[in-house]
């Protein structure tokens, strides 16, 4: 798909990955509409990068149809390539999980994602072509230890991400997941500030190329899926 002129949403795209890919698809001639929780970060970020932007927090569930209704029409009814790259993290050992840490976890991670994936799904049908990036985790197929809340929100991306490749390649939507290992961004950070990049870890930069090189592949093929780890990050 070539990316000029193209309508993309892009979630959590105030911070790190997210707005690191915005710039990059910018740079590509792409229509880009950010969303995040933090009204002054996406107005930030609008400015910067010359995209669109809506404060929209994925983990209010009840209002996702709103707001992607919101959404579509900033972009003008049409949506191209969706990235699903808001998510949080919560990590501490098995004895102390609780059900407030799951809900919190999977409304943004999973439940969140997948409704508001759902409300543009028949847009890109009757497109009859779309792209589907999820952004998941190595978490998505290993376990760690203190992980079990985050890798098991995980581990149900990538169950989505397959199941939607199954159900939506007839109606020619590629359906991808993106699956970095750790990133010097501010996720997990209680501060929320973005980290020092390091020379031997991983970067934005490396993840958002990933996502560009999967939305720029032929419409007729697509990656299923990608791993990404650092080479040496010790």
């Amino acid at each position: 798909m070539e990316i000029k002129n193209k309508n993309i949403l892009l979630t959590g795209g105030s911070s790190g990955i997210g707005k690191k890919t915005a710039e990059m698809l910018v740079e590509k001639g792409a229509k880009v509409l950010i969303t995040g929780r933090s009204y002054d970060k996406i107005e930030t970020v609008k400015q910067r990068l010359g995209v669109h932007g809506l404060s929209f927090d994925i983990s209010d569930v009840e209002n996702i149809a709103a707001k992607t209704e919101e959404c579509v029409k900033l972009l003008g009814g049409r949506v191209d390539v969706l990235i699903n790259n808001a998510g949080i993290g919560d990590f501490g050992p098995v004895d102390e999980i609780n059900m407030t840490s799951f809900l919190e976890v999977f409304n943004t991670n999973v439940f969140g994602l997948a409704l508001l994936t759902k409300e543009l799904v028949p847009i890109m049908k009757k497109q009859n072509q779309g792209t589907i990036i999820n952004i998941g985790s190595s978490a998505s197929v290993r376990g760690f230890k203190n992980g079990s809340v985050y890798a098991a929100s995980k581990f149900a991306v990538r169950a989505l991400s397959q199941c939607w490749q199954a159900e939506l390649r007839t109606y020619n939507i590629r359906v991808c997941q993106v699956n970095p290992s750790e990133v010097t961004t501010a996720f997990a950070q209680k501060d929320r500030k973005e980290r020092t990049e390091l020379d031997h870890k991983l970067s934005a930069t490396e993840i958002a190329h990933t996502i560009i090189s999967m939305i720029e592949m032929k419409n007729k093929g697509f990656i299923p899926e990608v791993n990404i780890w650092a080479t040496n990050p010790f």
